[in-house]
Formats: C-alpha cells, sequence, structure tokens
C-alpha cells in the first residue's frame, strides 16, 4: 500500500476539481424551488408558537434525499 504524503489531499482536490461537480450541475439544471409548495403543504410543520428550533428548510431536505439516492446511499 502507497504511503499518504504531505500533498495528498491537494492532489485528489485539484483531481476531483478536474473531473467538474456533478451537484453544482445537477443543482444548475433542476429549480428545486418549484417543489417548494407542494412539500410545505405535504411536510405540515407547526406554527412555532412552542418555541423550540425551527424547522429544516424542506427544499434542502429534499435535496439531500436527491443526493443520496443518486448515490444509491437510500
Amino acid at each position: 500500500m502507497k504511503q499518504s504524503s504531505f500533498f495528498d489531499i491537494e492532489e485528489r482536490l485539484a483531481r476531483l476539481i478536474g473531473l467538474g461537480d456533478q451537484f453544482k450541475v445537477f443543482f444548475r439544471t433542476v429549480d428545486f424551488e418549484v417543489f417548494h409548495p407542494d412539500l410545505k403543504k405535504a411536510l405540515a410543520y407547526s406554527d412555532g408558537n412552542k418555541g423550540g428550533r425551527p424547522p429544516f428548510d424542506p427544499v434542502l431536505m429534499f435535496k439531500i434525499l436527491v443526493i443520496l439516492t443518486l448515490n444509491d446511499l437510500v
């Protein structure tokens, strides 16, 4: 097995940047805000009168599910 060098991380990052970021391209082509009204209605968050942490953005959670599905992590 090859021993890691001090510059391995920079070399890997440069290689990945050279390949292009599939997520940036994907999120530029798909307008996820179109799903916002349907997601908000389906999730039925509370109004927040009782306090507590505010809920996560439904579009963000949908993006996470899409990324997991694309990479066979679900």
